[in-house]
């Protein structure tokens, strides 16, 4: 069991991960035709059956006559038989007609069965192709299930794909610590008192794996995802990975996140499975990784998956009317400005609004009044339609360089792409894209906005404020 849990990663790096639509069609199911007894045909009658034997003598006038009415009642009976086959025969090929006809439309059910589901394959197919979000996530999701594990790893996703900035968002479960990692190191057998001693297993060797088992596991789904996705439908991942278990304490269940991390195609290749350590390799990643897994000590996710599943927001929806929400396209850059300002206030920051024209692009300049982890944050708000750019990602890490800040914060009504997380990975900066927008105003002001774009917006110049 050691041996294997060890393995995760390795023994499984090189087994292809993609679905193959083409396995989910079908042939359709042709019925027998089987005709019974159908085929059975029977002889028609015979006049040599009927026909009386004729005297050999006709010696009289009545025995003449005797022997032709025998004649005539024989060709009554025989004429009788005749029409009972012929009926019997049309009735058969009748018969015979309606199965061929049944089974003609079985096979044409059977058909159009096999067509529907068919075109639902590649319909669904070409869904994922052209990066639709539920045939993405159903896709990632497949490939999650499908993956290899022992009974007592739950294997339990919550997947959301952002389609603007290709980023997919996870929420793993891991197992329980003491539901893999076994307690005992081995056994020996004590002849004198036939018994079987077992030898516990360290804790500290057992933390030591548990830890190695949720890296691997990290890295394993990270890498079956872009392994699977040949048409670059995904350009980057974020991976929060949870356990459900009950605290020792307290006795109250709790769902700790062990470790986050966000990360690229290109980052994942560089990463040599078979001989990187696990948790080295997640560290190479910039993950948060938990400083102790066995005894839950949680980090703090990257990305929560309710800010960027737009089916929460849409359940939330229904509870308000759309009277009582405010959409922030339809604010002025001023009060724009004003609502991102208040929303950091609400979190905490000391802020103050700046002219956007007059100092390179700054927003918003904030101060964390937090020990050892605050200091000074530069933010910036960009109410966009389209994909933010990168140029906006380093110009505002060249803005926070300038001002002297410890952090950068970008906002934007939108989303970003691989090329900004690409940039901003490792840097002091954040990247909040519109769902992550909606749930902060949610969470700390109390405000159910929306987002939607007139027909007729076009984005600003990327070195404009808003």
């Amino acid at each position: 069991t050691i041996s294997e849990l060890k393995r995760l990663l390795t023994d499984f790096i090189d087994i292809p991960t993609g679905i193959d639509f083409g396995k989910y069609k079908i042939e359709p199911t042709i019925p027998v035709l089987d005709f019974g007894s159908l085929f059975d045909r029977h002889s028609p009658p015979q006049w040599a059956q009927f026909e009386p034997k004729k005297p050999f003598w006709l010696v009289t006038e009545g025995t003449k006559k005797a022997y032709e009415e025998r004649v005539i009642q024989a060709r009554q009976g025989f004429e009788l038989q005749e029409r009972q086959h012929t009926l019997a025969e049309l009735a058969r090929q009748a018969a015979i007609s309606r199965r061929r006809e049944e089974h003609d439309q079985d096979v044409k059910a059977a058909q159009a069965s096999a067509d529907t589901h068919n075109a639902e394959v590649e319909a669904r197919q070409v869904a994922f192709e052209t990066g639709e979000r539920d045939a993405v996530e159903d896709y990632c999701k497949a490939v999650l299930n499908n993956s290899d594990y022992s009974e007592e790893f739950p294997q339990e996703a919550k997947i959301a794909y952002i389609r603007d900035s290709k980023q997919l968002v996870i929420e793993y479960d891991f197992p329980q610590m003491d539901k893999i990692i076994p307690k005992v190191k081995g056994y020996s057998y004590v002849k004198s008192s036939d018994k079987v001693n077992e030898s516990p297993k360290p804790e500290k060797d057992r933390r030591s794996l548990y830890a190695s088992v949720i890296a691997q596991i990290t890295l394993r789904c990270l890498h079956e995802l872009f392994s699977a996705d040949t048409e670059g439908i995904v350009e980057t991942i974020v991976l929060n990975g949870f356990v459900e278990t009950i605290h020792p304490g307290t006795g109250q269940g709790i769902r700790p996140c062990l470790v986050t991390v966000r990360t690229t195609r290109d980052q994942i290749k560089t990463i040599n499975f078979q001989r990187a350590e696990p948790v080295a390799a997640l560290q190479t990643l910039h993950a948060s990784f938990s400083k102790s897994p066995a005894e839950l000590a949680p980090v703090r996710p990257l990305l929560e998956f309710n800010m960027v599943d737009p089916r929460f927001i849409q359940e939330s929806d229904v509870l308000s009317t759309l009277d009582q929400r405010q959409n922030l396209m339809d604010l002025s850059p001023g009060e724009f400005e004003s609502l991102i300002t208040n929303l950091f206030q609400k979190m905490g920051l000391e802020t103050k609004l700046t002219q956007a024209s007059r100092d390179g692009g700054v927003d918003c300049v904030a101060y964390d009044p937090r020990p050892i982890f605050g200091g000074k944050v530069v933010i910036q708000a960009k109410r966009y339609k389209n994909t933010v750019g990168v140029s906006a990602v380093r110009d505002l890490f060249g803005t926070m360089q300038n001002e002297g800040a410890s952090k950068g914060i970008l906002v934007t009504t939108s989303g970003y792409g691989k090329a900004a997380f690409d940039f901003s990975s490792g840097k002091p900066l954040e990247l909040l894209d519109g769902g992550h927008l909606l749930f902060l105003l949610k969470e700390n002001a109390g405000i159910d906005a929306r987002i939607v774009m007139p027909d007729d917006w076009n984005d600003p110049a990327m070195d404009s404020g808003v």
